[in-house]
């Protein structure tokens, strides 16, 4: 086999599949990756063997063939090449790479020890997605999530197809985002309402290697493969039910608060210099409504207080708050100013979103108080 490809070309290829490979030292073929020279195009496959990941490189075929070649090796190799065009010739066991000034020998591994990669039995029902607005809504609802040992079903994102729209949703226990996405910016085939589990660490690497080219998403039972001009990716459903949290939506609140986002992020930010290992930060609205004052307090730090102007219904009692939390949600909203449902009783959740966009939203709960 034999190629010649340009060096960002190779390096955005290599890029792509480097989150599938594997560290397994009982199998260190994982460290490899499936490089293939077909008539019309260039593939670089990696896989741990919960997802695999398959990379499409432009350049140009001499010679068809396929080996399997150490991705991290190559892709040292690449970062610290200067010249644009790379020639890569595979013959007897080895690699051997080669730019005007420079060669290199890679040993490699035949392509029949390489795993074999899963597929889909038939690719019959699909979403297609700009990959823009799909990247965008995984940001949104990932920020609600942490990994649990305990409820694996937690550690997913929850695509809820209905004839109308594609739900995203999210949560660790604490938190809960939620994404809508109408069906005038899908396209799909699938005429039934369906609910899969996409793993975080898959939703992770998408969130990774989707750029604004369609993506197109195939699924079947246990499975489910996307595809873009740039990569394919395919990775395996987490079974189970997610949890029905339309239980802890709140349908009304203490108060109703509307904060510049900016002036409220460097808020939370400032109270929680002294937020200590729980973070937390303290929420009360004053002034009949016209202020807002976050406070925390550590003991072994000090204690902070800052009022900024708001817009709320009414006062309320103290709220104390997982600032983290409540900065993720900040962040990934995409107006100048933030909705706030508050409640002061301990055990109902706050909600967050923009004030006059309902496509998203984010839950916190409260922490309760010593």
């Amino acid at each position: 086999m034999e190629v010649v490809v340009i060096r960002n070309n190779l390096k955005d290829g290599l890029g792509i599949i480097q989150g599938a490979v594997g560290d397994n030292l009982k199998l260190p073929v994982l460290k490899y990756a499936l490089f293939e020279a077909e008539a019309d195009r260039i593939r670089f496959t990696a896989t741990n063997l919960e997802i695999a990941m398959t990379s499409i490189v432009s350049g140009k075929v001499i010679e068809k063939g396929r080996v399997g070649i150490p991705v991290l090796t190559l892709l040292s190799l690449i970062n610290n090449i200067q010249t644009e065009r790379i020639s890569l010739q595979g013959k007897g066991g080895q690699v051997n790479l080669k730019t005007d000034n420079y060669e290199a020998m890679i040993q490699t591994i035949s392509p029949e020890e390489f795993p074999t990669i899963p597929k889909l039995k038939e690719k019959k029902r699909f979403f297609e997605i700009e990959g823009g607005v799909l990247r965008d809504a995984l940001t949104q609802v990932v920020v609600a999530t942490q990994f649990s040992e305990l409820r694996p079903e937690l550690n997913s994102v929850l695509f809820d197809f209905s004839i109308d729209s594609l739900r995203l949703a999210a949560t660790d226990s604490f938190r809960l985002a939620e994404k809508t996405i109408p069906n005038s910016q899908f396209k799909t085939n699938q005429e039934d309402s369906v609910r899969l589990l996409i793993p975080l660490r898959t939703c992770h690497e998408l969130l990774r290697v989707i750029k604004e080219d369609p993506v197109r998403i195939y699924f079947e039972s246990n499975q489910i493969l996307f595809e873009a001009q740039s990569f394919e990716f395919i990775s395996r459903l987490i079974e189970g039910n997610f949890p029905d949290y339309t239980q802890v939506l709140p349908k009304k609140f203490g108060s109703e608060l509307v904060l510049n986002k900016e002036k409220f992020i460097n808020a939370v930010k400032l109270a929680g210099v002294f937020g200590g290992q729980n973070n937390e930060v303290r929420l009360k609205v004053l002034d009949g409504g016209k202020a807002v004052e976050l406070k925390s307090s550590n003991q072994d730090v000090g204690e902070n207080r800052y009022v900024l102007p708001a817009k709320a219904s009414r006062e309320t009692g103290e709220v104390v708050f997982n600032g983290k939390y409540l900065l993720d949600a900040l962040r990934v909203l995409r107006t100048e100013e933030v909705f706030l449902g508050v409640n002061e009783e301990e055990r109902r959740a706050t909600l967050l979103k923009s004030p006059n966009e309902s496509s998203y939203f984010y839950i916190l709960m409260p922490i309760l108080k010593a």
